[in-house]
């Protein structure tokens, strides 16, 4: 709804009420996402139940976050909180707790029920040839499992397609390398995701030698720290 050429508003709320005229539609939750706010809140002044708003974050400041904030809960809606803050998206662990923690102070402060936050920490792009990217994974696993300990009630959430970016093309080994992060995560505290479930391969089922390679990469550690060269050089 945010394409320069459509009136945002009008578009929300016409699709939103036409979607929600299908029984099948109107029976699950809407997660409404849009970059302008006021195309968000026609969204949710148009939905039934409880919508998901996705997302807000600390990039503007505390002040626009909690008006936000405030919005979201008087309609009711969960929100998706971003890793992100005056200083610009979390990268590393401590960061991404650090902002969490401040966001949760603030929501619960203002009385958002803490079972209706999402943390969205941050999946970035992983094994792309620059050393500096080769911890992210390492980083979302670590800081969703301090998270989960230090903000009760939130659940954990990703976009999982971002993990994978260098392999773009190579649609099997990215769908193997996604199921190798959940079955990680999802031991630390990521319990929501953005994934295609319907291509997601079965954990056990993925071929052991590339289950290996994709397990070294994800949790940066081998024994002889070539593994991001040996994936790319597979894939």
């Amino acid at each position: 709804m945010d394409d320069g050429l459509i009136d945002g508003v009008q578009a929300m709320t016409r699709f939103v009420r036409m979607a929600l005229s299908d029984p099948e539609i109107a029976s699950v939750p809407l997660m409404i996402d849009s970059s302008k706010f006021e195309v968000i809140e026609a969204g949710l002044q148009n939905s039934q139940g409880k919508a998901i708003v996705n997302s807000i974050s600390l990039k503007e400041g505390e002040t626009e976050f909690i008006a936000r904030a405030r919005t979201i809960l008087r309609y009711g809606a969960a929100v998706v909180v971003m890793a992100f803050d005056e200083q610009g998206q979390a990268t590393e662990t401590d960061h991404k707790v650090s902002i969490c923690k401040r966001a949760y102070d603030l929501l619960t402060g203002i009385g958002f029920p803490p079972q209706d936050i999402i943390f969205d920490l941050n999946i970035l792009t992983i094994a792309t040839g620059m050393p500096e990217h080769d911890n992210y994974a390492v980083n979302f696993i670590e800081a969703a499992q301090i998270v989960r300990q230090i903000c009760p009630h939130t659940h954990i959430s990703g976009g999982l397609s971002n993990l994978s970016f260098s392999f773009r093309g190579l649609e099997e080994l990215r769908e193997a390398m996604h199921s190798v992060f959940l079955y990680h995560a999802i031991q630390k505290g990521m319990n929501m995701g953005i994934v295609n479930a319907g291509k997601l391969p079965v954990y056990e089922e993925i071929n052991p030698e590339l289950r290996l390679m994709l397990t070294e990469v994800i949790l940066n550690k081998s024994a002889d720290g070539e593994h991001v060269q040996r994936l790319i050089t597979y894939a």
